[in-house]
């Protein structure tokens, strides 16, 4: 299984369990200024599908966004149950074609993949957890104040300019 170490700092650590196996999954991830993954660390206690699917994911993880890890989950989960005929762009995902019938079997399948996105979204709310851009943010209050005095200033001297143009 590809980064099969815990990482030691991770910015998002999850961990998912299978109630109808057992099986555990914990992923941690660290992100570029991106948001892309740089580092993953896994430590899987899973049955073979477990297993097989953790490292499927752990190949081809770094470098992914959140983004392309979520449409690869949700991309496993229909194919899985029989809703499209292609797992999708994740590399090795359609040996689980065997599986599709066996419901039971489709938590363990989809475990590390939802480890993997939960750890990535935890590592996204570290970075920022309750920002926003908007009018009502007070940690923007200054930036909106410097504002207005540049728009005063600037109008301030378009009367200035009109003023010299006028008397010359």
């Amino acid at each position: 299984i590809a980064h099969d170490v815990r990482l030691t700092a991770p910015l998002g650590t999850a961990e998912r369990r299978s109630p109808i196996c057992g099986s555990h999954i914990t992923v941690d991830v660290a992100l570029d200024d991106q948001g892309r993954i740089a580092a993953l660390g896994q430590e899987v206690r899973a049955c073979a599908l477990g297993q097989a699917s953790a490292a499927l994911m752990g190949t081809s993880a770094i470098g992914m966004t959140l983004d392309e890890v979520t449409a690869a989950r949700d991309r496993l989960t229909a194919f899985l149950a029989g809703q499209c005929d292609d797992a999708g762009d994740w590399p090795g995902l359609d040996i689980f074609a065997p599986a599709r019938p066996h419901a039971a079997r489709h938590p363990s399948i989809r475990l590390p993949f939802e480890a993997m996105a939960a750890a990535i979204e935890q590592a996204l709310a570290d970075v920022a957890p309750s920002a926003r851009v908007d009018a009502q943010s007070n940690w923007l209050k200054p930036v909106f104040e410097a504002m207005i005095s540049l728009q005063v200033l600037a109008i301030a001297l378009v009367a200035l300019l009109v003023l010299a143009l006028g008397s010359a």
